[in-house]
């Protein structure tokens, strides 16, 4: 029941950043990049962090007898990733903007929000299933990568034509789709013995992939040496968040 219980608060903890995006109305779109920046490099960090201290090590334990069959689900973490994102960019459009017009890369940004979150829900939950570190840890690295994509998506949303109260709705509204991603994760666990084989390597492939190729090349557009430093600095920050709560566990 405890697994249940941390499940649910977890998710609705991260469901809750989708507001975040309100931040892009109340700071200058100049601090607030130079501020994300750090964020992007810090969560990139946490994501790895997680991924090869908490996630793949519990499930080589755990599994030890499966070690190719984890890395081939790795594999397919990734290319679920790369396929979902390739379906999201393949569907932009690029119609001019108006008032009385929601530009379709506007809709196609929130279903592939709903996918995304509905993979953090199982993500969350499989973890737990691990143990309860590794669910904490999951679920910070799921909330520090959610601050700056939240923001990111509320930005297209009202680059896309939605008003600022519906796009915080509607960012909000496809959030709650880790709710259902947790609560299959957690159902599905008690019909399928060894759930966890496939959902954890398969979540971890899915970190590596967004830290890999959605966060490090924002990180590699920096090219002034000091802030370069700063971002490396809050990487290894990140990582080692990672590593306290391994220690704490």
């Amino acid at each position: 029941m405890n697994i249940w219980l941390y499940s649910i608060i977890s998710v609705l903890i991260v469901s809750l950043i989708s507001f975040s995006g309100a931040l892009t109305l109340a700071i200058k779109k100049e601090k607030l990049k130079d501020f994300l920046i750090y964020f992007v490099s810090f969560s990139a960090g946490a994501l790895l962090g997680d991924v090869f201290i908490h996630l793949l090590p519990e499930v080589v334990e755990e599994y030890n007898h499966s070690i190719s069959l984890i890395f081939i689900y790795v594999l397919v973490g990734i290319l679920t990733s790369f396929i979902l994102e390739k379906i999201i960019c393949w569907r932009h459009c690029h119609l001019p903007i108006t008032k009385n017009h929601i530009h379709n890369f506007a809709w196609m940004n929130l279903w592939g929000d709903f996918f995304h979150n509905f993979i953090d829900g199982l993500t969350i939950a499989a973890s737990y299933l691990l143990n309860t570190g590794a669910g904490i840890a999951t679920t910070l690295a799921v909330a520090l990568h959610e601050i700056p994509q939240e923001i990111g998506d509320f930005g297209i949303l009202l680059h896309g034509g939605f008003k600022v109260k519906k796009a915080l709705f509607l960012n909000f509204l496809t959030a709650l789709s880790a709710f259902i991603g947790a609560i299959v994760s957690l159902l599905l666990n008690n019909k399928i013995e060894h759930l966890t084989l496939f959902l954890v390597p398969f979540a971890a492939g899915n970190f590596i992939y967004i830290a890999s190729s959605d966060l490090i090349p924002e990180l590699n557009k920096e090219t002034e040496i000091k802030k370069g430093l700063i971002q490396t600095i809050t990487f290894l920050l990140g990582v080692l968040v990672m590593y306290g709560l391994l220690l704490l566990d």
